[in-house]
């Protein structure tokens, strides 16, 4: 079985991909905000995303790793210790690990970002410019040295 993390930015087509492997590997797959507006609200809501995360969904992850079920994780991950925690988590389960990372340009970014805020149903978590452009800053992608921890499947996607 194959623990699958999927990382990048807000609008990186991380959801898109991971319904779409869902499929095609059989997997469960984990998307975080499809869990936190319906028992929080659209947004982080102090830390309950994290909660969410790292509690929560990973049993659900954990359980199905166990039973011999792929798992794709559409977390985001934008540190190198939160995407550590969740390899060496899962290949104590004895799953192999995958690392996909979506990084298309910002302005790409930006442009789906902003057909998705005015075409949102109610609960979506909105996300300005600003906000984008921050989350840039603070996202740190994977090193050449980070790749090579996960199995021979990792790769790191442009999407333009």
């Amino acid at each position: 079985m194959t623990m699958t993390l999927l990382i990048g930015l807000p609008g990186s087509g991380k959801t898109t991909l991971a319904r779409q492997l869902e499929v095609e590997r059989a997997a469960l797959r984990l998307t975080p905000d499809e869990w936190m507006a319906p028992l929080f609200g659209a947004g982080e809501h102090e830390g309950k995303r994290w909660v969410l995360e790292s509690k929560l969904l990973w049993s659900v992850a954990a359980r199905a790793l166990t039973l011999g079920v792929n798992v794709i994780l559409d977390y985001g991950c934008w540190s190198p210790e939160e995407r550590e925690l969740f390899r060496k988590s899962a290949q104590a389960l004895g799953a192999q690990t995958e690392l996909i990372v979506l990084d298309p340009p910002i302005d790409v970014l930006w442009a789906r970002l902003d057909a998705r805020n005015q075409a949102a149903p109610p609960d979506t978590f909105q996300i300005t410019h600003t906000e984008l452009t921050s989350y840039d800053t603070l996202f740190q992608r994977p090193t050449g040295d980070e790749l090579e921890q996960y199995d021979q499947h990792s790769m790191l996607c442009r999407q333009q």
